[in-house]
């Protein structure tokens, strides 16, 4: 069996091994990275040997912990990157290539209904009605939409919301508030089998996930970064976030919204934003916490799209389609029992 895992920032990790009796026989640990002294490698086979061919990531990188003297060197990977490798060479892990991503943007639909469709797709994926997907979302409406576990009455002005006529909403996802209205934002959602992330803690599993775009933002003059846990920032300001929802399905979706040229006044309006959390992010002023990709790159928000739709599809395997007319029908039922509801909205008051 054969496996690889390509660092994200680092070097290429590669596994050959065989399995008998359910145990690890023969691993062969190879790799562009540096590691001194020369018989470390040798350690980390050994230490790989006889490892039950179900073991965890966390209980492969124990095995290779136990072998790491204080004076090893190991440059462009890390024991977890191993055990990533090997889960992938034994079937238990998935990397991009092995996966055909169905791309589709839009349709134009009320923006509660996207909050669902986020939903009702993983089901279809669960089901196998679907396979992995690239979601970009078009909406007609404004909406302010809440992360999971924040709370309404923190969040929400409702003066400022009803003064604008802005529907409030919540996700499944966790996180902050955003205030999306048609054309100020890129979204997308990525769906896909949770093998994907295999090995990797929440942290590295958000970066992993958005590499393929910090590229695309190198590529329209963007120089971005990661900022743990789900920030992604550029050296003029917050550029987006993202959030993450695991389900029992072993679907994972994952999800970004980015700031494209928002209503700061607007936004000010309708949302209470606290001062500790401009503290924490550094800021003295709420209007200054994002900075809208249209200032950065002067291009529209449409074409800033096709050119993050056209790096994904150059770098995995992509078939282009559509969301499905039942598909929107379920997320419109969805969204009018669930996520305009009062039962989930105040959930946490």
């Amino acid at each position: 069996m054969h496996g690889e895992y390509k660092v994200p920032g680092g070097k290429l990790v590669v596994i050959d091994v065989e399995v008998f009796d359910g145990r690890l026989v023969a691993p062969r640990l190879a790799g562009d990275f540096f590691a001194e002294p020369d018989d470390v490698v040798e350690r980390i086979n050994e230490a790989l040997t006889g490892l039950p061919a179900d073991a965890m990531s966390t209980e492969i990188g124990k095995a290779i912990d136990a072998v790491i003297r204080p004076d090893d060197v190991l440059f462009g990977f890390a024991p977890a990157d191993v055990a990533i490798a090997l889960r992938r060479a034994l079937g238990k892990a998935v990397g991009w290539e092995d996966l055909t991503f169905e791309v589709m943007h839009g349709p134009v639909i009320a923006p509660e209904e996207n909050i669902a469709l986020d939903e009702v797709l993983p089901g279809e994926m669960a089901a196998g009605r679907r396979g992995p997907m690239l979601r970009f979302w078009e909406w007609n409406a404004p909406l302010l939409v809440m992360g999971s576990f924040q709370s309404y009455d923190n969040e929400i002005n409702p003066e400022g919301v009803a003064r604008h006529n802005i529907t409030v909403s919540r996700r499944i996802t966790g996180g902050g508030a955003m205030f999306m209205e048609p054309g100020n934002c890129i979204t997308y959602s990525l769906y896909v089998p949770q093998g994907l992330v295999d090995g990797l803690d929440f942290a590295q599993s958000y970066e992993f996930l958005d590499h393929w775009v910090m590229e695309a933002l190198e590529q329209i003059g963007v120089h971005a970064r990661y900022v743990p846990l789900n920030d992604i920032s550029s050296d003029k300001g917050k550029i987006g976030g993202a959030a993450q929802k695991r389900f029992a399905s072993g679907v994972l979706l994952h999800h970004v919204t980015m700031s494209y040229d928002i209503d700061a006044t607007k936004m000010l309006d309708v949302m209470r934003i606290g001062q500790e959390k401009l503290r924490d992010k550094g800021t003295r002023s709420a209007a200054k916490r994002v900075d809208p990709m249209r200032s950065q790159t002067g291009m529209t928000r449409e074409a800033i799209i096709a050119v993050f739709m056209q790096h994904f599809r150059e770098k995995y395997n992509c078939i282009d389609s559509q969301v499905r007319p039942e598909e929107i029908e379920a997320a419109r039922q969805l969204a009018g029992e669930k996520f305009t509801a009062d039962w989930w909205v105040h959930r946490i008051p």
